[in-house]
């Protein structure tokens, strides 16, 4: 059985028979244009969006699982997320596990009981990575996830993934910037017309 994310001729919108493989503990990049289809590939591999393709995750096909399951094994972190209860902490399960990586993301221990609402969005951010892992996915989908985070924040927010890569998890990592990518992923592919061309393996 086959470890990571494994996608399939899969038709989403523009893009179309893309194919790739994630193994796990493999950071894998990707880049584009703006409107070139980059959020909307993470939501289509998420099922969020419609769409056409096979896809397994440690060799298990989509099909095999409800939606839900699918997406705590495949979870998407968008650039922006929601959040619905008046308490960061009512959005955990396994609270006290969660709570001992604040540190790690450069968050106070007093978020915990405070409203999301008047948090920063770059606390925000940072709470919806850790929200994504609560789940202990087999990959995570990752949509620009240190773009409202100053310079110390998106350091902490790298290693802290870094982390999650080394005891097991696969990234698919969005960024615009490329010197981000040359530091944290194996390699990167970039949506060029509708497919995906992989440009180089980072060392």
């Amino acid at each position: 059985m086959s470890k990571g994310l494994r996608v399939s001729e899969l038709d989403c919108g523009p893009l179309q028979s893309v194919a790739f493989e994630i193994a796990a503990r493999e950071c894998v990049g990707l880049c584009g244009p703006s409107g070139s289809g980059k959020t909307r590939l993470l939501r289509a591999i998420a099922d969020l969006d419609p769409n056409r393709g096979e896809l397994t995750v440690d060799g298990v096909p989509r099909e095999a699982m409800s939606g839900p399951d699918w997406r705590c094994r495949v979870g998407f972190v968008p650039a922006e997320s929601r959040w619905w209860a008046e308490s960061v902490s009512a959005h955990f399960a396994a609270q006290s596990e969660a709570r001992k990586h604040l540190d790690a993301l450069g968050l106070e221990q007093d978020v915990w009981e405070r409203d999301p609402a008047v948090l920063s969005s770059g606390e925000r951010q940072r709470l919806s990575l850790l929200r994504a892992s609560d789940n202990s996915p087999a990959v995570l989908l990752l949509d620009e996830p240190t773009s409202n985070l100053d310079e110390g924040s998106t350091d902490r927010v790298e290693r802290w993934l870094a982390e999650l890569q080394r005891a097991g998890t696969a990234l698919l990592w969005v960024s615009h910037l490329p010197e981000q990518l040359a530091r944290v992923c194996n390699r990167v592919l970039r949506i060029e017309s509708g497919t995906l061309v992989e440009l180089h393996a980072c060392d």
